[in-house]
């Protein structure tokens, strides 16, 4: 099978998580393309996810990595087994590349005319996505089966932003969907939805992300294998026509979901 890495940095750890994964299962990549590291869009994102302080400490150890700080190279310690290499940290996706000999080409815009000649260059059988640009129908078409997606939450309960905090205060299981990507807002069709089963042990909303994180690349790496093997099929989402769509969460709201997530905690303990 011929895949393709979209990502929204050589230095995503998504991305060089996800890659790695697919290259130990023995689907290696044809190619990734990659955001510039400074996209404007990115940094936003990551701004308004982390805040600057955050940022300015992830974006040091990525490009002047100091010794005795491996640890501190890693964002998500969930990822940390995927991204060991050698008594180091695999800190781009260039190094993922060289070590499993596949090319990664910078875009400005994963929809630009750039792209998406080189996307037919490659002529993949599937793309993965692991973040970048929202994704235009030309894209979208060119690989053979579609352009599979992690969803942090299941669909279609929780679409959007911030899915596992409003799967918390929805009562909705957390877990993550493995999904094509069409042309509305995580409305694709679904491969698998897989709950996760160690939400009680989270420490934190952060805690709880990053093991999501960590999850989805492993349960997606499970689907390409199936995808490659013709034994899974997607199916289309029902319930379309109910607003299920949620959005970046206010600050207060955040901190009612942080309170459901310390009850689950508490009602798991006291099961024991």
């Amino acid at each position: 099978m011929r895949i393709v890495i979209l990502s929204s940095s050589v230095y995503s750890e998504t991305a060089c998580a996800m890659a790695v994964r697919l290259c130990e299962s023995v689907h290696v990549p044809v190619g990734a393309i990659a955001l510039p590291a400074a996209n404007r869009g990115t940094l936003l994102r990551k701004l308004g996810q982390w805040g600057a302080k955050d940022v300015i400490r992830y974006a040091r150890t990525k490009l002047i990595p100091q010794r005795g700080e491996k640890q501190a190279q890693v964002r998500n310690p969930y990822l940390q087994p995927l991204l060991k290499h050698k008594g180091g940290i695999f800190r781009s996706l260039r190094k993922v590349a060289k070590c499993y000999d596949f090319p990664v080409v910078i875009c400005k815009d994963q929809n630009s005319p750039d792209s998406t000649k080189q996307l037919k260059a490659w002529s993949p059988d599937l793309i993965i996505f692991t973040g970048g640009n929202i994704l235009r129908k030309p894209l979208l078409d060119l690989p053979r089966l579609g352009v599979l997606n992690v969803h942090l939450g299941m669909l279609p309960e929780a679409r959007g932003m911030s899915s596992p905090e409003w799967s918390l205060l929805n009562d909705v299981p957390v877990g993550v969907t493995i999904h094509y990507i069409n042309e509305g807002i995580d409305t694709g069709p679904i491969l698998q939805r897989c709950e996760f089963p160690d939400a009680a042990r989270c420490a934190s909303l952060s805690d709880l992300r990053n093991r999501l994180i960590a999850f989805g690349i492993e349960k997606a790496g499970e689907v390409v294998a199936n995808l490659d093997r013709g034994a899974i099929s997607a199916t289309p989402q029902s319930h379309l026509d109910e607003d299920r769509q949620f959005f970046v969460m206010h600050e207060w709201l955040q901190a009612r979901a942080s309170e459901r997530l310390t009850q689950s905690q508490s009602a798991a303990m006291a099961g024991r």
